[in-house]
């Protein structure tokens, strides 16, 4: 069963059931349960569609169209037991014959929905990654770092504030960027990638709203996604930055992203996500390490720091102060932040390892091993501990 197939139909299939009248709470279970049937009949086929019979066993090939029907179906027997049970059942007249699906992507319009106003942007950002990223319950909770019982009830409570609402009605756009933002970097460096999902919903975004911000989230993972090639080794670790081949960055997805983010820095509305694509494009300029201009970007760092407030904003900061005016500098900048930042301690020890601390660095390179988020990063710190104290023994 080819389950990307899947993944990429579950918004347009959530969305025709919201059109034709279901509640979202109700909608949703009903699409998980038509995912299920899929996944049981369905051959293991690059195009399963093409096997799949309809009741009457004839060959059906449109899976949207297969699993519409199938959704719709499971909603209307799980409604018939209601005491609207008269008013369910003459849906099932109005219900259109099964046959090709509209091409109609409403998948945007449902982040919409699931970053609607009543909803707080933490709820809306969770939502929408259940319902519409196709994350599980577990991959959000770890996200939020928050027991996965917990995130079920807040996803749940969710569903239930937005089920009574109008699917035309729009969200919020900063949570919709946000929440593009997060599916993005889960598609970068977790388990399922949706990488280009988010890329492609963003540029839909940035064609239908008036706002530089949705240009400067596009501009930024562009961006991020042009040196997606050089991030890690044949072997599967991570490559530092300064380390990359840039010979393996696309220099065609950072010209785009440099040419989007111009024109949004042309319009004099500076946000957040026009701040970090700057950063990333100044990294981007940079033929090698070494010539990257890391004065400039301690300034956008500083705009930054004045659009965000945010701890993590300083900390990446210090880093670039680091580089731009020596590590002691960028040790004074880490010395005001709060220690126990996820990771402040690799922040720490690089500042300290080119400040030619190796005893405190490997030390710090160890602790901020043991608190690292992946695997990845761990091995990559541990690495590094080792690198130094081997380097402490010659």
């Amino acid at each position: 069963m080819d389950e990307a197939l899947l993944r990429s139909l579950t918004p347009s299939v959530l969305t025709v059931l919201v059109r034709r009248g279901a509640d979202f709470a109700a909608a949703e279970d009903a699409v998980q349960d038509a995912l299920v049937e899929a996944l049981r009949i369905w051959p293991a086929d690059p195009s399963p569609s093409s096997r799949v019979r309809s009741s009457a066993g004839e060959p059906l090939r449109d899976a949207k169209g297969w699993l519409i029907t199938v959704a719709w179906r499971k909603f209307l027997d799980t409604t018939r037991a209601d005491a609207a049970r008269r008013r369910r059942e003459d849906r099932v007249e109005e219900e259109p014959a099964p046959g090709p699906a509209p091409a109609l992507d409403d998948t945007l319009q449902l982040y919409f929905l699931c970053a609607h106003p009543s909803l707080t942007p933490a709820s809306a950002v969770a939502l929408t990654l259940r319902a519409v990223g196709g994350l599980t319950t577990r991959q959000i909770a770890q996200a939020y770092l928050v027991p996965e019982a917990t995130m079920a009830q807040r996803i749940s409570r969710a569903k239930r504030t937005v089920s009574g609402v109008r699917f035309d009605q729009p969200g919020d756009v900063a949570t919709v960027l946000r929440v593009l933002y997060l599916v993005f970097n889960e598609g970068y460096s977790g388990d399922v990638d949706l990488a280009a999902e988010a890329i492609r919903l963003t540029r839909q975004l940035a064609a239908r709203v008036d706002h530089p911000e949705a240009a400067g989230l596009l501009a930024l993972i562009l961006l991020h996604h042009a040196r997606r090639a050089a991030r890690t080794a044949p072997d599967g670790s991570l490559v530092p930055l300064a380390e990359q081949d840039r010979g393996r960055w696309d220099t065609a997805l950072i010209a785009e992203g440099v040419e989007i983010l111009q024109a949004a820095l042309a319009r004099d509305r500076l946000g957040e996500f026009q701040a970090q694509a700057a950063i990333a494009a100044l990294h981007a300029d940079a033929p090698t390490a070494e010539e990257t201009d890391w004065v400039q970007i301690v300034e956008w760092y500083d705009e930054l720091t004045r659009l965000t407030d945010s701890p993590v904003v300083r900390l990446n900061r210090a880093v670039a102060v680091g580089q731009a005016d020596g590590p002691r500098a960028g040790l004074a900048a880490l010395a005001a932040l709060d220690a126990s930042l996820p990771r402040h301690a690799a922040v720490a020890a690089y500042l300290h390892e080119r400040d030619g601390d190796l005893v405190t660095a490997a030390r710090l390179y160890a602790e901020a091993a043991h608190k690292a988020p992946d695997l990845a990063e761990r091995d990559h710190l541990t690495r590094q501990a080792a690198r130094l104290n081997a380097h402490r023994h010659h």
